[in-house]
């Protein structure tokens, strides 16, 4: 039952990083790129913690802690950025 379920969740997640993939080309303006960005990176650490899951390994875990902190600092400076046009002050 536990296969079954992180298949249909791989399979799903992968659609969420295809999709955020395409909202990151194809975006209208900035805003929109920024959250397709943190979107994918989300969707990123949602996918490690499968995996971390199906090889029941912890050294997954601890990767996707370190994409979610440098993801959160990655989209705070860019949205600095996006409403400043500095990043330090």
């Amino acid at each position: 039952m536990l296969n079954l379920a992180l298949s249909i969740a791989f399979v799903m997640v992968g659609l969420a990083i295809l999709l955020s993939f395409i909202r990151l080309i194809i975006g209208p303006n900035t805003p929109d790129r920024i959250l397709a960005l943190d979107t994918l990176y989300i969707n990123s650490i949602a996918l490690l913690i499968l995996l971390g899951i199906n090889l029941q390994s912890a050294l997954y875990f601890e990767a996707a802690l370190l994409i979610a902190v440098m993801g959160f600092m990655g989209t705070l400076a860019l949205s600095k950025y996006l409403l400043r046009g500095d990043i330090m002050e």
